[in-house]
């Protein structure tokens, strides 16, 4: 059932919004040049790779996670993207080949994978969202194990009704631009792990991980955003 939402929405919302895509679109190709996607390998359900789609919202630069570096490349029309979240659009057509989900813990990079603890890596146990409980609870407002939490939560408690109260609450999130940033950083902070030393490598990663790939448009430094919703665990 859950599948068939996705793919009744996405496809929907596609067609509905494809002149917006176009603009979009076009805009990024006059501002930003090519690639107008941002394309990344992220970890998926049962820890397999997929290449995430987003537009463009930042000029080209050095590999890595720098804060400075992306403060510098990102655009006024990247900012205005993110702000809106129009740059997660073509994400839609990775709900319709079956990589995500509407609802789901977010999609982060390769390089991640044996980060995570086993707890952590949980979160693997369901398809990635295009929105989540984080991302209704603070965003990349939230530490990293905050971050986990939340999502293992979902994975434990996800339902129908509950997929429809985070779509809901979604919506008035990125109204109020809420957590868009952590603090300090125009993205968010590199997971480098937990802070009890190295965590143990998960059980289950399937292959095909590796460093996430740059395009030339480097990674995707967005990470879930969470707020309060009836059976969903706040900060």
């Amino acid at each position: 059932m859950k599948r068939a939402v996705d793919l009744c929405v996405a496809g929907l919302v596609l067609l509905v919004a494809a002149p917006v895509l176009a603009a979009v679109a076009l805009a990024v190709l006059l501002k930003m040049g090519r690639p107008v996607l941002f394309r990344q390998a992220r970890v998926g359900r049962h820890g397999r790779t997929f290449m995430i789609l987003k537009f463009r919202s930042m000029t080209t630069g050095s590999a890595g996670f720098d804060t400075a570096d992306d403060a510098a490349r990102l655009t006024p029309l990247g900012r205005w993207l993110r702000d809106t979240g129009l740059d997660e659009l073509p994400r839609l057509w990775n709900i319709v080949r079956g990589d995500l989900s509407l609802v789901g813990p977010r999609p982060l990079p390769t390089s991640y994978r044996f980060r995570y603890t086993q707890e952590q890596f949980r979160r693997h146990e369901v398809r990635p969202g295009l929105t989540s409980p984080t991302q209704i609870n603070g965003r990349n407002e939230l530490s990293w194990e905050e971050k986990f939490g939340h999502d293992v939560w979902y994975v434990d408690h996800r339902s129908t009704l509950l997929d429809l109260r985070i779509i809901a609450r979604t919506a008035a999130t990125v109204l109020r631009r809420r957590g868009i940033s952590a603090p300090g950083s125009p993205t968010a902070d590199e997971f480098l792990g937990t802070s009890a030393g190295r965590p143990e490598a998960p059980v289950g990663a399937a292959a095909g991980g590796g460093q996430a790939r740059d395009d030339g448009c480097l990674r995707d430094p967005d990470v879930p955003p969470d707020s309060v919703v009836k059976g969903v665990p706040a900060r």
